[in-house]
């Protein structure tokens, strides 16, 4: 994985070659340079491995996604902090299939990070509410479950949110126990 400035130092360079071009006369080599450092400029802002990887995890392809993420050595140098974010966004996501312990640390350090979508920002706190809820700690998760509904603006989480609504009711009721200690009959079977 290339350091991200790399990618504009490489778009500098064909900037620079296109006005050349410019000068040169050669104006259609020049609008198609232009063109082309903008495809380096774009995936300095929008990592080209988690796009790949939110590709593969539309199609619920859990390893395939897990496999481009893989491929980014060092999240620190190679992304800008947004896509840190997303970086732990993802990972959390994927990881709370089998590691709730290790999905809360990603899910907030991404949270930390910020997250351009507001719906992403609401899905990682739904995320931590019901890992926050899954451990216990109901005062965490409906305030995380709070800011969540705030920033699904468009609807999107409504059902999950009113689900884990529902599940923290029934965590909250008690346990009813109906006929108590039974005892058993004398001597009839």
């Amino acid at each position: 994985m290339y350091n991200k400035n790399l990618k504009l130092v490489i778009a500098g360079l064909i900037i620079a070659y296109a006005v050349f071009q410019f000068i040169e006369g050669n104006i259609g080599n020049g609008i198609m340079l232009i063109l082309l450092s903008t495809i380096f400029i774009f995936l300095y802002f929008k990592n080209e491995f988690i796009l790949l990887a939110f590709m593969k995890l539309r199609k619920q392809d859990f390893e395939g996604s897990t496999k481009w993420l893989n491929k980014i050595k060092n999240p620190e140098t190679a992304l800008v902090a947004k896509q840190q974010g997303y970086y732990n966004y993802l990972h959390g996501i994927m990881i709370s299939q089998t590691n709730m312990n290790e999905s809360e640390k990603y899910l907030k350090k991404a949270v930390e990070l910020g997250l351009n979508m507001d719906h992403d920002l609401a899905m990682a706190k739904l995320s931590l509410a019901g890992i926050a809820l899954s451990k216990r700690r109901k005062q965490e998760a409906t305030k995380l479950l709070s800011e969540a509904q705030k920033l699904d603006k468009q609807g999107m989480l409504t059902d999950q949110i009113k689900m884990m609504k529902e599940n923290m009711k029934r965590a909250q009721a008690p346990n009813q126990h109906f006929g108590g200690h039974k005892q058993p009959r004398g001597g009839r079977r």
